[in-house]
């Protein structure tokens, strides 16, 4: 893997696969990295490092605990956003699911969780998630595999339907959302509806290019203050009348790809 494009965070990954190694054994199929990090755009001041974990067998809750003390100790070595990591069996990653198991989750917003109760924890952070479409989508598309067979062959073809309710999902509350994180609404709508035009998977700083090569020029102001603090952690300003006006317009336009 090419150090300069994670920020200096390949070593960090090859000791984070090392320890899956280590806990999981001959249990552990593959560890495969999504997100950012894959697709050009990796900031540590505002991104995460994506993870999914594939395991070939059910695993107990002492693995458990042991996979969880590892990525929580980690996860205060990992970029500002942290580690979000999802264990899923590897078989629902050959062969789709929708909605899509999971075994555990971590990410910077359980971990109060784990530290109050993680007794609780372990034993209730697993069922269904939504999201892993959007993530399996990505990582059959772009991802790379860090330990394992290629992504590309490990994980099944997302059908468009279910990516687009698995996307749907993520940004259906944009209208109210949008006041409180501008940047990510206004560049993850573009990439949403990049996809529901073209079946474009992009990045958010993709969608936000794309988004002012094909949406109104009214709302190029937005974008091109949501690509600013994207590339560089610094806080814009933004017109939240015209950002409201944005997310009306665009989840209109996607909402379409959903009847």
């Amino acid at each position: 893997m090419n150090g300069g494009e994670l920020g200096g965070y390949s070593a960090f990954l090859n000791e984070y696969v090392s320890e899956c190694v280590r806990i999981f054994g001959q249990a552990l199929s593959g560890v495969y990295l999504h997100g950012s990090a894959v697709m050009g755009c990796f900031n540590p001041k505002k991104s995460d490092i994506d993870i999914i974990v594939a395991v070939k067998e059910d695993i107990s809750d002492e693995i458990k605990r042991q996979f969880m003390e590892m990525t929580v100790a980690m996860n205060e070595r990992a970029p500002a956003k942290g580690i979000e990591v999802s264990v899923v069996k590897a078989e629902v990653c050959s062969t789709f699911v929708y909605p899509t198991p999971f075994e555990l989750h971590f990410s910077t917003g359980t971990l109060d969780w784990y530290r109050r109760d993680p007794d609780e924890y372990i034993a209730k952070m697993n069922g269904t998630d939504k999201d892993l479409a959007a993530h399996f989508a990505v990582i059959k598309s772009r991802g790379r595999s860090l330990y394992g067979i290629p992504a590309d062959e490990a994980f099944d073809r997302v059908s468009r339907e279910d990516y687009i309710d698995s996307i749907w999902y993520d940004i259906e509350n944009a209208r109210y959302d949008i006041t409180e994180d501008a940047m990510y609404y206004a560049l993850n709508l573009a990439r949403v509806l990049a996809f529901c035009n073209e079946g474009l998977l992009l990045s958010k700083k993709e969608g936000g290019e794309w988004g002012k090569n094909h949406l109104p020029e009214r709302f190029h102001g937005l974008l091109d203050a949501a690509l600013a603090e994207y590339a560089s952690a610094e806080p814009q300003s933004y017109d939240m009348e015209l950002a409201d006006d944005y997310a009306d317009f665009m989840l209109e336009k996607i909402g379409a790809f959903r009847k």
